[in-house]
């Protein structure tokens, strides 16, 4: 068997007794392991690792976390599940996200953000320790520097809730970053221009429209109606309507396979089962995408009125810029069928869906890590020590 005792720096040593570690593998394929990580990647991905520099966006649906220089490396639903008896943490993440609605009573899986902030502080600090933990290949001992998305329009205290979370989570640094100026910066927009940028980022608990120029936000409306709030006007037209009782993943598959903003050249329809609240027994019914939109009217109309609001607060110089640039959408809401349409409709402008908008907050986190001092000139917050 072979040993290290040298002095050398401590990466080096690291180094080579993980690669003394996959020979001693090759020569005694029971040599145990669990005494220290071995990466797949040895030399690429496990020293660039040790950067620690990573982008979050932290948000009510789903985390996506950033590591500098490899993009994004996970993108998993924000819940967590927890033993209630013993306040232990069962599952994260997709294993978390399957247990909803179907837990024992001893069991409970919580989404611990609700509209784009903490409601859960003690959850939401396991959780993202859990994801840090994740990418940095299960080391306990990484105290990495974390940029955070958060909403626009979140108070003080909020913004410490955040900070804080991350903070007990183990991060050594952490930077607090507008959602709407992360999407801008992720999409591609010249932010850092003397000219007139608009981006809405619709995400699972707020709607985030921003005018951006010269690397700050110049007016800003966040709404705290955005995905979840067309999920949950899905689920109260199908009690209204049906005396249909259904989940909250019944409602989110009902509106990506059936949602829209505006009229569709062909509309649909399916199968919806839920538990009848009259009988008490399951009942399946069959819904139209008709009916799916004008249950969502009210929603999409608070989000069209935030987008008008800051249209009017718009300076006249930036406005013109606007009429060539247009809006961009960003976010999960973004690739709700017709909204780019409805938008257009409603504001006379070009509107342009993003290429990837469920990535785009996690790529602006990710871009602004490559250079600290855009980092700071774009953060509101100063880091955290």
């Amino acid at each position: 068997m072979f040993s290290i005792r040298c002095r050398s720096p401590l990466w080096v040593r690291r180094g080579l007794r993980d690669t003394l570690t996959l020979f001693n593998l090759s020569l005694y394929p029971t040599f145990p392991t669990n005494s220290f990580p071995i990466t797949y990647n040895m030399f690429g991905k496990f020293f660039s690792i040790r950067s620690n520099d990573i982008g979050i966006d932290l948000g009510t649906a789903n985390t996506l976390v950033n590591v500098k220089d490899h993009g994004i490396v996970l993108r998993e639903p924000s819940v967590v599940a927890i033993n209630s008896g013993t306040n232990e943490v069962l599952a994260v993440g997709d294993d978390a996200k399957r247990m909803l609605g179907r837990t024992p009573g001893n069991i409970v899986a919580i989404r611990p953000l609700r509209d784009g902030v903490i409601a859960d502080f003690e959850v939401t600090e396991a959780m993202l320790r859990h994801f840090i933990r994740k990418v940095n290949n299960g080391r306990r001992r990484s105290n990495p520097r974390v940029v955070i998305a958060v909403p626009s329009g979140i108070t003080e205290v909020e913004r410490r809730a955040v900070r804080e979370s991350a903070e007990q989570a183990g991060a050594r640094e952490v930077y607090l970053i507008e959602e709407p100026m992360a999407a801008a910066i992720g999409v591609g927009l010249p932010v850092q221009d003397a000219a007139g940028n608009m981006i809405v980022d619709i995400g699972g608990g707020t709607t985030e429209v921003a005018l951006i120029s010269l690397s700050g936000i110049v007016y800003s409306r966040s709404v705290r109606t955005a995905g979840d709030e067309l999920d949950e006007a899905i689920t109260q037209y199908m009690k209204r309507a049906y005396n249909l009782m259904i989940g909250e993943r019944t409602a989110e598959d009902i509106k990506i396979r059936l949602g829209s903003a505006a009229p569709l050249p062909k509309e649909t329809s399916m199968e919806v089962k839920g538990r009848d609240l009259v009988a008490g027994l399951p009942k399946t019914i069959t819904i139209t995408s008709q009916e799916i939109r004008d249950a969502m009217s009210d929603p999409l109309n608070t989000i069209v009125d935030a987008v008008r609001t800051t249209l009017e607060r718009c300076p006249p110089e930036l406005a013109a810029d606007l009429v060539d640039r247009g809006i961009v959408l960003a976010g999960g809401g973004a690739l709700l069928r017709g909204l780019d349409k409805l938008l257009r409709e409603e504001t006379g402008l070009p509107v342009h869906v993003a290429e990837d908008p469920l990535s785009a907050v996690a790529e602006g986190t990710g871009k602004v890590l490559q250079e600290i001092s855009f980092l700071r000139r774009v953060t509101n917050t100063e880091a955290k020590h």
